[in-house]
């Protein structure tokens, strides 16, 4: 059996904006068998011409290891809902930028968010969102 092609669908720039601007998305993973698990809200952040997420409980959050075993998932956000690949972020130069967007974006929050969403371990969830 061949395996199925992935259709990508870049973000627009309207896309990429509103999915910047908004406060939060909802992630959720696939099942074994296609189904969509109940969605998640998460912060996501836009650096440049990418928009990220992370797990505000590090490796141990349950959204989190379910897309990585898939490394897909479904957003929903600002009345667009797509499927989307997500692919790790290790890159000093990204995260640093990221970490730079949570601050700018989220500080209003109280530095405590800022500053779990920057730590070591939850920078190592860094996920890049690839609209297919």
């Amino acid at each position: 059996m061949a395996a199925r092609k992935v259709e990508l669908m870049p973000w627009t720039n309207e896309h990429l904006a509103e999915v910047g601007a908004a406060d939060e998305l909802e992630i959720s993973s696939a099942r074994d068998d296609g189904t969509l698990r109940h969605p998640v809200p998460i912060w996501v952040v836009r650096v440049g011409e990418d928009l990220y997420v992370r797990s505000y409980r590090g490796a141990q959050g349950a959204w989190y290891r379910r897309v990585l075993e898939q490394r897909a998932g479904h957003i929903r956000v600002a009345g667009l809902e797509r499927d989307v690949i997500l692919e790790p972020e290790a890159g000093e130069e990204v995260n640093a930028a990221v970490d730079d967007a949570y601050r700018a974006k989220y500080g209003r929050y109280g530095s405590s968010y800022v500053r779990q969403m920057t730590a070591p371990d939850v920078r190592r969830t860094t996920l890049r969102l690839v609209s297919r």
